[in-house]
């Protein structure tokens, strides 16, 4: 059975920092990356990197937030630095094989 299992998420300070992690079981993944959801918003991509390395991040955390995986732990990794309220959304890990798998989530709050 596929698992990914997001961990880290919390509250943070405007300026602040939060390491997302994310736990994949069950398969080998190509692409693993990380969407998110504010409230009364469609999910968006965040940042996606493949299992060569290549990233691609959404415009809006390019240059504050950066993704890393280690495919022997199957593990995808987001960094996230100067954190903005505008980041406050629930994180989803995913990870693709033939098919897209999501985790449940971890909650991201930025606020003063």
């Amino acid at each position: 059975q596929v698992q990914l299992v997001e961990s880290g998420g919390g509250s943070a300070q405007p300026g602040g920092s939060l390491r997302l992690s994310c736990a994949g079981s069950g398969s080998i993944f190509s692409n693993m990356g990380w969407y998110r959801q504010a409230p009364g918003k469609q999910r968006e991509m965040v940042a996606v990197i493949r299992r060569d390395g290549g990233t691609n991040y959404a415009d809006s955390v390019k240059g504050r937030f950066t993704i890393s995986r280690d495919n022997a732990k199957n593990m995808v990794y987001l960094q996230m630095n100067s954190l903005i309220p505008g980041d406050t959304a629930v994180y989803y890990c995913f990870g693709l094989t033939t098919l897209l798998h999501w985790g449940q989530g971890t909650q991201v709050t930025v606020s003063s």
